[in-house]
């Protein structure tokens, strides 16, 4: 008969435990989810700055909204990245971190100001809302993809 001890089962239950820790974060994303997360931040990207060229509006307002999209762009990666390291124990500041999710916040908050103010038909003003938060939601899943191909590469390297 085979009978294991509570300190055994004990051991084997940790052991099993951390093997599925592992094996959680051992999935690089697949290629089309990649293929798809960087078709989806270009197209966005593309639509919006196509918009804005044929737009019939001043320079300034044109370099508004453009600034908006690179502010928001810039913003989203910074959570995606804060958020990641936090994930994997690495240290970040707590005003880094706020400071990331306040920005991403007002570069929203900018462009809906300025879509509300702006002398555009509603359809147009729906056209840039969504081809902005696209290239946001684009952007972060990029950033992700990018983490965890290069976390699995790393995990390989170090098993080797």
């Amino acid at each position: 008969m085979n009978y294991q001890t509570s300190v055994s089962v004990d051991e084997t239950s940790k052991k099993m435990e951390n093997i599925k820790e592992k094996k959680r974060f051992d999935y690089k994303p697949t290629s089309a989810f990649i293929g798809a997360s960087w078709s989806a931040l270009l197209i966005g990207m593309a639509s919006y700055c196509i918009g804005l060229w044929n737009a019939d509006m001043l320079l300034n307002e044109k370099g508004y909204y453009f600034t908006i999209l690179l502010f928001g762009l810039f913003s989203v990666i910074s959570v995606q990245k804060a958020v990641r390291d936090k994930m994997e124990d690495i240290p970040v500041t707590d005003i880094y971190y706020s400071i990331s999710w306040f920005t991403t916040v007002v570069s929203i908050v900018l462009l809906v100001i300025g879509l509300w103010n702006a002398d555009l038909l509603l359809s147009e003003k729906g056209f840039y809302g969504m081809s902005f938060l696209l290239s946001l939601f684009s952007a972060i899943a990029v950033q992700k993809n990018t983490r965890d191909v290069q976390y699995v590469e790393n995990e390989k390297k170090r098993d080797k």
